[in-house]
């Protein structure tokens, strides 16, 4: 009789093949197998030890000088499981631009003052706005928090970075003369329906052209996203100027498993910037780029009358203080809430009393 150790056992009674099941430091539950039982309980036992000293001493199984590319590698490879595709094409560009100044140095050696200083010195010369500042302090900081996630590192640099002020009031939308214009300067008819599908959709530049038939049903008038930028799925609504314009895309026929914008090889073509930038230039049009498609959107539902709650489920938001920026194209929705504080009954009581000499025959 084998003496029972906990966390050792035959998974086949009699097999005389012995298993080890135990927790590691993050709680996760492994199986191994590994024959004897004698190598089974000295196994367990070290797994065991092991897991308690990474959870009470993490430095020590820490890698030794493991270099900021490294983590970068690991960084990618997140952002490729986790995320949209798109999401982490941008990572990687931003990856791109780290490694020069970062690349070979050891990942533990690199402080804040580094980054704030690389940071402050790109803005200058790539003449950043805070939100790009920001967007890159954001990828530094997601390197260095997933190798804490796998344990290589302990410490996050780029966390203690106060971020910039970014400047979201101004909204930069399509007036419809310019509208006319931007169409007229397009020629190719599925860059025009591509733009169309923008405008009437609201959707971001990586949904759009990430798109495959088979998200698209035009019988009920949705395109299904099933991860969009937050990490949530969501349900777009086609109005008919947005259907016409998949019908026209769908014409010459498609698979489902196909991308709406293919490029000559067959794959999603990788946005707009090769022939989008010349087309506003052309139409005379000046500071306007395609993501502000989605200001065009999202201005002229609140200019209709569209609740601003309801413009930020169309948009995708999941704060309401993001569809803030719009509140002032809806006057008239901030006057109809103030109102809703009087009662009806007491509207008439409430309101100013016409001064009795108005009613008087002044003409003597």
């Amino acid at each position: 009789m084998k003496k029972k150790v906990r966390g050792v056992y035959e998974k086949i009674p009699g097999s005389g093949v012995w298993w080890i099941r135990y927790a590691d430091s993050k709680g996760n539950m492994h199986r191994e197998k590994v024959g004897r039982h004698g190598d089974a309980v000295t196994l367990y036992t070290k797994r065991r030890t092991e897991a308690f000293q990474r959870a009470k001493l993490p430095e020590k199984f820490r890698a030794k000088g493991i270099t900021f590319s490294a983590l970068c590698d690991d960084a990618l490879e997140h952002a490729k499981a986790e995320n949209t595709p798109d999401s982490a094409y941008e990572l990687s560009l931003k990856i791109a631009a780290f490694l020069p100044a970062f690349g070979d140095r050891p990942a533990e050696e690199i402080t804040k003052q580094d980054i704030v200083r690389w940071l402050t010195d790109e803005a200058g010369k790539r003449k950043w706005k805070p939100a790009s500042r920001n967007r890159y302090q954001a990828a530094f900081s997601l390197v260095f928090r997933v190798g804490i996630d796998n344990e290589k590192i302990t410490n996050n640099p780029a966390a203690r970075i106060r971020r910039k002020t970014e400047n979201n009031e101004k909204v930069r939308y399509l007036s419809a003369d310019e509208e006319v214009r931007l169409k007229q300067a397009i020629t190719n008819p599925v860059h025009l329906d591509s733009l169309l599908i923008s405008i009437h959709t609201g959707m971001r530049q990586s949904e759009q052209y990430s798109l495959h038939w088979r998200q698209v049903d035009l019988e009920r008038k949705l395109v299904h996203l099933p991860k969009t930028k937050n990490g949530e799925p969501r349900h777009i609504p086609l109005n008919a100027v947005a259907v016409a314009a998949f019908e026209r895309l769908s014409a010459s026929g498609h698979a489902k498993t196909s991308p709406v914008f293919p490029n000559a090889s067959g794959d999603a073509i990788q946005g707009t910037r090769w022939w989008f930038k010349d087309a506003v230039e052309r139409a005379g049009i000046t500071g306007y780029t395609w993501h502000c498609n989605r200001h065009t959107f999202a201005s002229r539902l609140v200019m209709a009358g569209v609740a601003l709650h309801t413009v930020g489920k169309l948009f995708g938001h999941k704060t309401a203080q993001m569809t803030q920026r719009y509140t002032h194209l809806a006057p008239e929705y901030l006057s109809t809430a103030v109102d809703r504080l009087v009662p009806t009954e007491l509207a008439p009581v409430l309101a100013p009393a016409v001064p009795e000499v108005l009613h008087k025959d002044v003409s003597n």
